[in-house]
């Protein structure tokens, strides 16, 4: 058996990016492998210029995801005036200027994110190898205590609670999920919960394959590599429920 993390991605508003074309940014349902070590590396204290350091640790998660909750998902209108004159900081600790001629700034700058709201996603991970440093109880002590505060997706998207959830030991991830408590759906009319697990991962025959943007070039700064997942529904009766006090 593996020992696997459980993660409990719950906000008010979640924003698990997928591929964005110009200035439409689109959401997914469950957050990409880049998120997680995103995610995971945040809470650790290491630095965006880590690049090989981020890459190895997306090599090494095996990671499945079941969406328990989801409200509603909605397109926010985005729009700021930006002047030559205006600085931004940055992560180097020191401010940025602007770049560019007068029609530069002669409009808005414009765009749309979307969001999910009332979000609810259980995650189990695990390592491979499992010896490696970090290994998942640095992680689960990194989550437990982070070393910066964590979002999920955006900044302004902030976990309602904990984000690191406890250990389960299973043989495979479809296992170890159905040890995780499902948060309470808020809709009566839902019967079955979306799973998404890595190709290889035992899984029911009725899941059908995707292809997903799921990892970032850390090194390079830019998102590559498509992988295939199986996704499909369950009903929710297999797994066990969260009381509604803690939910």
């Amino acid at each position: 058996m593996a020992r696997h993390l459980v993660l409990r991605l719950e906000a008010p508003l979640a924003a698990f990016g997928d591929v964005m074309v110009d200035a439409i940014g689109p959401v997914r349902d469950t957050p990409a492998a880049s998120t997680l070590t995103g995610l995971i590396a945040n809470a650790l204290g290491w630095r965006r210029e880590e690049g090989e350091r981020h890459a190895r640790l997306q090599d090494r998660l095996v990671f499945a995801a079941r969406l328990d909750r989801r409200a509603e998902r909605f397109t926010e209108f985005q729009t700021a005036q930006l002047g030559a004159a205006d600085r931004g900081w940055t992560t180097r600790g020191r401010p940025e200027g602007r770049a560019g001629g007068a029609g530069t700034y002669a409009g808005p700058h414009i765009r749309y994110r979307e969001h999910d709201a009332d979000v609810s996603i259980a995650v189990v991970l695990r390592l491979d190898p499992a010896d490696e440093a970090p290994d998942a109880a640095t992680l689960a002590a990194a989550l437990d205590e982070p070393a910066r505060p964590l979002f999920l997706g955006r900044k302004p998207c902030l976990p309602a609670k904990p984000i690191f959830a406890g250990f389960v030991d299973a043989d495979d991830l479809l296992a170890a999920l159905k040890q995780v408590p499902l948060s309470p759906s808020r809709r009566p009319g839902d019967v079955d919960v979306m799973i998404y697990l890595p190709a290889g991962e035992p899984c029911p025959p009725s899941f059908r394959s995707i292809h997903v943007c799921d990892r970032r070039d850390f090194v390079a700064g830019v998102h590559a590599g498509d992988v295939v997942l199986r996704a499909g529904s369950l009903p929710r009766g297999e797994f066990p429920t969260m009381p509604e006090a803690t939910a």
